[in-house]
């Protein structure tokens, strides 16, 4: 647009879980007040910077939004006609508003936490709580549904911005997002933890691992949960930063967080696949994931439109796509930062689509869906930007050809490289589900062993556990849906 803003003023607001949001799952300890309602706990937050364009009396003012770890610049529209009602929108339908079509994000409750400077309306802190549903469309837009006040619902539109193209003056030294330190208690073992980004809602001790919601911000209550499983040292280590072009130009990118995910809920018969995820930040864009898959290393990152989909197809900004795998996913492991409220147990349905080295993934968790973008990435460009030497880069190779009869050499190698790759797998695999009973076996004889056949003979299931095609393309969801 070419207009110079000034920042007026901010708001921040925070989503509501009802009783029982967790997938059924063991709350969290501590830290789960009421807000609004009995049993609702605060699930998140995020923030709205007020914005008026200087010297344009024709253009209204706006807002800068925080969306899934990067940024939306919208504007408040009118709305013609009446506006869906709260209960009919859910999320992954088609509705019509302001006579276009939008595709439901997410539909959350909400309420108005903290307000400061000049807002466009007197921001009522003590106020009840209200829904609040953001919406998508295939022209890369977002647009929200608020109804704070129920006699005239509130309707914005807008895109995506990049912090780099706003050139914004006057931050804190370093980026917005970053802070100097801050240091935490750990509610579990005591230990001192110290996040290191202004948007980080979910943080692991570095001594006893568990998982600390600190959503409320400090000071406030720390929910908090121990992780059942010990995971292996990601093979990225956590802080490192290596120069990737990720969709863009190439720029330095830090690993803040690390994840390992499953494939639960499998049938009789179909095989099981894990995963893992490294999440990457960058001062100015934002967030992107790096997946590591059986089937090779991806990049993906969440998109602020939604693509055409005609049935197992769908196109996307030109590029047609093709369904790959549809699967539920599950947490297994964390390590490191997240901006979103982890859960304990939560799970996804996923769907993978494909269009030669392109990717996109579906996740639908909870009362949002999140598109995530991204293209598959040569181990070797991963490992050579993270400065891994030779050993640990053989480690990430994924995609190994059949050993060639040319060279005992070669053929030694690609066999130490499977030997790593399923060594990786038996790990991830044996903390996958508590319903895979022979998991144990798996890890103690190895998959083409008698004792895990026999085992697997005896569940009635044909699975060799470990789905060599698999793997999930996409990013985590935020957990507070839309640009939340």
């Amino acid at each position: 647009m070419g207009k110079a803003f000034t920042v007026l003023g901010r708001q921040q607001l925070g989503y509501l879980e009802p009783p029982g949001a967790a997938s059924g799952d063991p709350a969290p300890q501590g830290g789960q007040g009421s807000l609004g309602r009995p049993g609702a706990a605060l699930g998140g937050t995020w923030n709205e910077w007020h914005v008026g364009f200087d010297g344009d009396a024709a253009l209204r003012s706006g807002w800068l939004s925080e969306d899934n770890g990067s940024y939306v610049m919208v504007f408040d529209v009118a709305l013609q006609g009446a506006a869906p009602a709260p209960d009919e929108l859910h999320p992954g339908d088609q509705v019509l508003v302001n006579g276009a079509t939008w595709a439901v994000a997410s539909v959350q409750r909400a309420k108005l936490l903290a307000a400061e400077g000049e807002l466009p309306r007197p921001p009522r802190l003590d106020g009840p709580e209200f829904v609040v549903a953001d919406l998508r469309n295939q022209r890369d837009e977002v647009g929200t549904l608020d109804w704070r006040d129920p006699q005239a619902v509130s309707w914005s539109q807008g895109r995506a911005v990049r912090l780099a193209d706003l050139k914004m003056s006057g931050l804190r030294e370093q980026s917005e997002k970053t802070l100097k330190g801050r240091s935490i208690e750990c509610p579990s073992c005591g230990a001192s933890i110290e996040p290191k980004l202004g948007s980080t809602q979910s943080i692991v001790c570095g001594q006893c691992q568990a998982v600390v919601d600190i959503s409320k911000g400090v000071g406030g209550e720390l929910a908090h949960y121990a992780q059942e499983n010990t995971g292996a040292q990601p093979q990225i280590p956590l802080g490192r930063s290596g120069t990737l072009a990720l969709g863009g130009p190439p720029l330095p990118w830090q690993v803040v967080g690390y994840v390992e995910r499953c494939e639960v809920d499998v049938e009789a018969g179909e095989e099981q696949t894990a995963w893992r995820e490294y999440l990457l930040y960058h001062p100015t864009e934002g967030f992107n994931f790096l997946v590591d898959a059986e089937d090779g290393w991806s990049y993906a990152k969440p998109v602020t439109g939604v693509p055409q989909v005609r049935g197992d197809t769908l196109n996307w900004q030109g590029q047609s796509y093709v369904k790959l795998y549809s699967y539920t996913g599950s947490v297994t492991h964390v390590l490191g930062e997240f901006y979103w409220r982890l859960k304990r147990g939560e799970r996804t349905r996923n769907t993978d689509f494909a269009a030669g080295k392109k990717r996109l993934n579906r996740e639908a968790a909870g009362n949002e869906v999140t598109w995530s973008a991204g293209e598959a990435l040569d181990s070797a460009v991963v490992a050579k930007a993270f400065g891994l030497d030779d050993a640990q880069a053989r480690k990430l190779q994924r995609d190994v050809s059949p050993v060639s009869a040319a060279s005992v050499g070669s053929g030694l190698r690609v066999f130490l490289i499977i030997a790593v790759v399923m060594v990786l797998l038996v790990l991830m695999m044996s903390r996958c589900s508590s319903s895979d009973d022979c998991a144990s076996t798996l890890q103690a004889f190895g998959e083409g062993s008698n004792e895990y056949q026999q085992c697997l003979r005896n569940r009635g299931s044909g699975s060799s556990g470990v789905r060599t095609s698999g793997g999930s393309f996409g990013g985590f969801s935020s957990g507070g849906g839309g640009h939340k």
